[in-house]
């Protein structure tokens, strides 16, 4: 099957393909490894599997966009897997992390401390100390937090030294989650910035970086270039001001992924002709200021796969119900329950019958549901992979392939819940 042929099989539902994984004839694989083949070395289902080379691309691709000297940080709360992340430093410039836990990832990942910076609405004092202790740059969400940094600088009698999250004041349409624009637990207002900027430099404090983040899973791109502009704007008016003479500036990211029936790829021309103009201003006004775009959902989701295996088909009152080993437990967000107002299906296949339904298998199919719900194995309504998706012909012991998986799903979902085993995760 050509990848053409397998973007159209991935793409059921009218999802937008994905060109992450390849097929040995019908099935799914990474490479020429089939899912029956990477599930048996793993010892079973249910799991997450990543490709490396899905990643890669990806990466490559972001990088084709930037304009020279743009640096890509990796937000590691998208997918903290730890083979994930050894991959990962090697391929981009930085790490942004969100926990002390975090930093410790980032840091057996093998990225160097100075390459990481580390944001989050609520730092206790033991994180921010252990950051200072480590040379992790903190991100200072409110006054409050530069305060903890000072202190702890003085405890260690290291430098004060902290960047500032902007939470920039723009109006933000179209994004999945908006993160800045409005009231917001996240980042300093765009207004207050400057008083804020002049009290740390009047504590002897050095501001070595400002970090904007406006929204996540964006899907305009002409909304993300905008916003970017914006902030870039902001930046170099406080430097021209004389108020802050930051080592880098964070343009935030906020690319999306298309993950349901209807949503077409990010259109990312209107975002590198905004970073060419930002660029050009930058290295006019302040040139020796390091750009950055972070990303995280953008990099890995699509790289991501979820198998899980049938247990059992059901019919209750008519309807077909495809019970598997897997579910809301280990990947919330495909239910519908981590975000989403109305609840939408992610791409969901058959793993090893990436085509058509045989002819003969569809004339069986004839006396009862073409749709069925695939559910899992936890005691609540809550948990369903997929809602009436044409996969009636799934039988006991097939693969289960949901799409788009790779960020925010093992890490993001209540794995603890009822007491089930553990998923597991491989990348390839």
């Amino acid at each position: 099957m050509t990848k053409r042929e397998l973007e159209h099989a991935i793409a059921l539902g009218s999802h937008a393909p994905t060109d992450a994984f390849e097929l040995v004839g019908t099935e799914l694989s990474v490479g020429t490894q089939t899912v029956t083949e990477i599930v048996a070395q793993a010892g079973g289902t249910p799991l997450y599997l990543y490709s490396e080379a899905g990643v890669a691309r990806r990466v490559a691709a972001v990088r084709a966009l930037l304009p020279t000297g743009v640096r890509l940080f990796y937000a590691v709360k998208a997918n903290p897997m730890p083979a994930l992340l050894r991959a990962m430093a090697t391929r981009v410039d930085g790490f942004d992390v969100a926990s002390a836990g975090e930093i410790d990832f980032a840091l057996q990942a093998g990225m160097p401390a100075e390459r990481i910076s580390f944001a989050g609405p609520g730092k206790t004092v033991d994180e921010v100390a252990a950051a200072t202790r480590a040379g992790v740059c903190v991100t200072a969400e409110s006054a409050a937090q530069l305060l903890l940094v000072a202190r702890a600088a003085q405890d260690a009698g290291a430098p004060a030294v902290a960047a500032l999250r902007v939470n920039p004041n723009l109006e933000l349409r179209g994004a999945g989650m908006r993160m800045g624009g409005g009231a917001s637990p996240f980042g300093i207002d765009e207004e207050a910035i400057p008083a804020v900027l002049a009290g740390a430099r009047n504590a002897g404090m050095r501001v070595a970086g400002l970090h904007f983040h406006f929204g996540s899973q964006i899907l305009q791109g002409a909304t993300i270039a905008a916003a970017m502009r914006h902030c870039a704007a902001r930046a170099l008016e406080w430097i021209g001001q004389g108020a802050c003479a930051p080592a880098w500036v964070n343009l935030g990211g906020g690319f999306g992924v298309p993950y349901f029936p209807g949503e077409r790829a990010l259109d990312t021309e209107p975002i590198a002709a905004a970073l060419a103009d930002i660029a050009a201003q930058f290295h006019a006004q302040a040139p020796t200021v390091e750009l950055r775009v972070e990303l995280g959902r953008y990099l890995v989701a699509e790289a991501g796969v979820y198998l899980t295996r049938v247990l059992e088909r059901k019919v209750s009152r008519g309807k077909l119900f495809i019970i598997v080993d897997g579910g809301l437990h280990h990947l919330q967000a495909a239910t519908g329950t981590f975000g989403q107002v109305l609840r939408r299906n992610y791409p969901v296949a058959d793993a090893r019958r990436l085509a058509p339904v045989h002819a003969a298998v569809a004339v069986s199919l004839a006396a009862e549901s073409a749709v069925a719900d695939i559910v899992g194995p936890l005691c609540t309504p809550l948990d369903c992979l997929g809602r009436g998706v044409a996969l009636a012909h799934l039988a006991p012991g097939d693969l289960v392939a949901v799409f788009r998986a790779g960020a925010y799903g093992r890490t993001a979902s209540p794995e603890s819940f009822l007491g089930h085993e553990p998923c597991r995760e491989v990348l390839v």
